[in-house]
């Protein structure tokens, strides 16, 4: 484990963006990890751990000490006729571990294929696509107290998972490092192909209810997110940048007499949830171009870098953006992305 001065971390942030960090260094181990953390060259600084960089905007050099965690690893703790319980270490590449799964015949992420970013990451957020969120399969994971170095774990109860959302992102944000993830698989399929554009990849693939396999729903879903999503090693962006917004029913019934074609999802708490990317699209902004970034052809709740953007103007458009939903629906919608 060596430290470098004066870093890029370009590289290390899907968005492509040109800022550098005072130090930076790799980890592979837990033992590494805190003694990292805990270098008294760096006690006095802020620091930093990033997984696959997928889900941060940097406007400005970080100065402090960045941790890019690479520790790998991953085994069965557990399984009985029907579930498999399998730990990950949180360096793991989440759609690595995906695939992975597939190819031992389990079932439960397989809709979550092609999601940026790493292990860790995914419990942080609640990480969830066409249908299946992480707290759907999560059965616990094992922190470190940044404090204290201890390991502390935490159930499915403990983390407060919401849309997006976990106990990591808001009272214990920046107080623990995310070590270990447990998910609880299943060893026959349990199919969820209703959401988003499914059922019609599958059957271009020549896939009906009689042929269906977990890895059939890979296939269709990386399909999908090929079709819509920019690919970051092509053109610098995170993902979705905003949340999809939840509203009361009777601010959606309101939407609905002025905007027929609205969508909208009911959620808990009487609430519906309504499609950021449709309410982007309503305000002009799909395929927009600011300088050098923009809100993408395909999906506008993808904000790119063209080329050469720097965190603030991606940030700037991002404000446009919201400011002008507000506006023309009175939604507020929110970042996923994590601002730096």
């Amino acid at each position: 484990m060596k430290t470098e001065l004066n870093a890029s971390l370009k590289s290390y942030q899907t968005f492509g963006i040109d800022v550098t960090t005072k130090a930076l260094t790799k980890v592979s181990t837990k033992e590494e990890f805190l003694s990292a953390w805990q270098n008294p060259a760096f006690q006095e600084q802020p620091k930093l751990i990033l997984g696959g960089g997928s889900n941060v905007l940097f406007t400005k050099d970080f100065l402090g000490l960045v941790i890019i965690n690479r520790i790998k690893g991953k085994e069965i703790i557990h399984e009985d006729n029907e579930h498999v319980w399998v730990k990950f270490l949180s360096g793991e590449v989440w759609h690595e571990s995906v695939l992975w799964t597939i190819t031992q015949g389990w079932s439960g992420i397989e809709n979550m294929s092609l999601i940026p970013g790493t292990i860790g990451a995914a419990p942080m957020q609640n990480i969830g696509a066409y249908g299946v969120e992480l707290k759907d399969v999560f059965e616990s994971l094992e922190a470190i107290e940044l404090a204290t170095g201890k390991i502390e774990n935490f159930n499915k109860e403990q983390c407060k998972f919401g849309y997006r959302e976990s106990i990591f992102k808001n009272t214990h944000k920046n107080q623990y490092f995310i070590y270990s993830v447990t998910l609880k698989l299943n060893k026959q399929p349990h199919f969820n192909t209703q959401y988003g554009d499914i059922q019609q990849v599958l059957a271009e693939m020549g896939v009906n209810q009689n042929n269906l396999t977990t890895k059939a729903v890979s296939d269709a879903v990386i399909t999908i997110r090929k079709s819509k999503l920019p690919n970051p090693s092509e053109l610098g962006n995170s993902g979705s940048f905003f949340k999809n917004p939840y509203i009361t029913q009777q601010h959606f019934n309101e939407l609905q007499s002025k905007y027929p074609d609205i969508k909208g999802f009911p959620v808990e708490d009487e609430l519906v949830k309504v499609p950021a990317a449709w309410l982007i699209e309503q305000c002009g902004w799909k395929g927009k171009r600011v300088g050098n970034c923009g809100s993408h052809i395909r999906q506008p709740l993808v904000l790119v870098n063209y080329g050469g953007a720097n965190g603030n103007e991606i940030y700037a458009l991002a404000l446009q953006i919201k400011q002008s939903v507000k506006d023309k629906f009175g939604i507020e919608i929110h970042p996923e992305v994590n601002i730096i």
